[in-house]
């Protein structure tokens, strides 16, 4: 029998944040993952160079069915709060845009990072290793963990979602909230590209490679940054954004001219150019590709001057709210997380502690909390992290 004070199951940065922290505090703790090698996640975030937090980090970034569960964690371990650790273990880092911190070398220095804060603690990893089975007794829980058996008082999941299941993702978490009688909201990828219609792939299929900057909205939630056209769909930073706030049959509208008055500025071109031809108006405005197409799929091939101007104020319509209804999204595989989890009514906003099973925790991304993108999903794993390691 492996006795510990806390056993932690999933040791990515939720867990090895929960585990420094509770080690921080005397307490014997052992992480458990079913992975070899540890903060698998960690090392390909970011291309790479990990975006460990967002300086802006706050709860209008997350979604959730209680948009308040977050703030209580948020706000008592900050992004400066692991940018002081990050200085502390001289790790050079740039800010990339809009608040986003990346590792200016590669994402091992924030895996040697957070396993140099938990061996300083005297945490315990068994990598490696799986539990198949996990009871409750009346001194804590006893897991099965292979042949041998581990005991603890404080039992934390830590275990993610379904997203990139190539790296060991699962649903293990869900399965220990629902045995232990808590519900799941339902699990669905999230911060992904989406697959066109057969229809719209016909018309834009080959557009791909096409970047453009524009605004994307979805269900009232607005991003401004660029789009990005692959050989089945969508994808690029502003559809990501958008596919967390996306449900199966929405639409998304996308303003392909952001901050510019479309209307203005054809009726403009019609009176100084009148023999201009749309497609080469576009292309002043948008890439060439795409603004050819856009031209040819929805309006004539005349001159302005023989486009009325009801119709060109149509088209520019068009333009700035051009409705795309995705056939899908491109699944957990491109997934960079997994929206939905553990609810969040059956479980503590200050210590993540399931309320009606006393010593049972979960955080980070198995919970029903989802950043969007920019480096906010792992200030999440820190502060919900911190937040159970202060009472395990």
């Amino acid at each position: 029998m492996h006795e510990f004070d806390v056993i932690i199951i999933g040791a990515g940065g939720a867990g090895m944040m929960c585990a420094m922290t509770a080690g921080a505090r005397g307490r014997r703790v052992c992480l458990i993952d079913h992975s070899p090698k540890i903060g698998r996640k960690i090392l390909i975030s970011g291309g790479g160079r990990c975006n460990f937090t967002n300086i802006y980090a706050g709860p209008q970034n997350y979604a959730s069915r209680n948009p308040h569960f977050c703030k209580s964690a948020l706000s008592r371990y900050t992004p400066e709060d692991f940018i002081s650790m990050v200085r502390k273990h001289r790790i050079s880092y740039h800010e990339k845009k809009l608040g986003q911190l990346f590792c200016d070398g590669t994402a091992d220095a924030i895996v040697r990072m957070l396993v140099c804060e938990c061996e300083n603690v005297d945490v315990a990893f068994h990598s490696g290793r799986s539990v198949s089975e996990i009871n409750r007794d009346d001194d804590g829980f006893v897991l099965n963990v292979g042949e041998d058996k581990y005991k603890c008082q404080s039992l934390v999941i830590a275990t993610g979602g379904l997203s990139i299941p190539k790296i060991g993702a699962t649903g293990f978490g869900y399965d220990v909230a629902k045995k232990f009688g808590l519900s799941v909201v339902e699990p669905f990828p999230a911060l992904v590209g989406f697959n066109f219609s057969p229809d719209d792939l016909h018309k834009l299929g080959d557009l791909a490679g096409v970047s453009s900057d524009t605004t994307v909205t979805c269900n009232k939630a607005a991003f401004r940054e660029n789009i990005l056209f692959t050989h089945t769909g969508l994808s690029g930073p502003a559809i990501l954004q958008a596919s967390l706030y996306w449900r199966a049959h929405d639409a998304l509208s996308i303003d392909l001219l952001p901050d510019k008055d479309a209307g203005e500025i054809l009726q403009s071109a019609k009176r100084d150019n009148s023999k201009a031809l749309l497609k080469n108006v576009l292309s002043d405005l948008l890439p060439r590709r795409l603004a050819e197409r856009f031209a040819q799929l929805y309006s004539s091939g005349r001159p302005l001057a023989e486009i009325s101007d009801q119709v060109l104020q149509e088209f520019a319509g068009k333009l700035q709210a051009w409705s795309i209804r995705p056939h899908s999204n491109f699944g957990y595989a491109k997934a960079e997380v997994t929206r939905g989890g553990v609810n969040t009514d059956g479980l503590s906003a200050k210590t993540m502690e399931a309320k009606a099973v006393p010593g049972l925790f979960f955080i980070g991304e198995v919970v029903d909390v989802t950043g969007q993108l920019g480096g906010y999903n792992f200030q999440w794993a820190w502060a919900s992290g911190h937040a159970a390691g202060q009472v395990v």
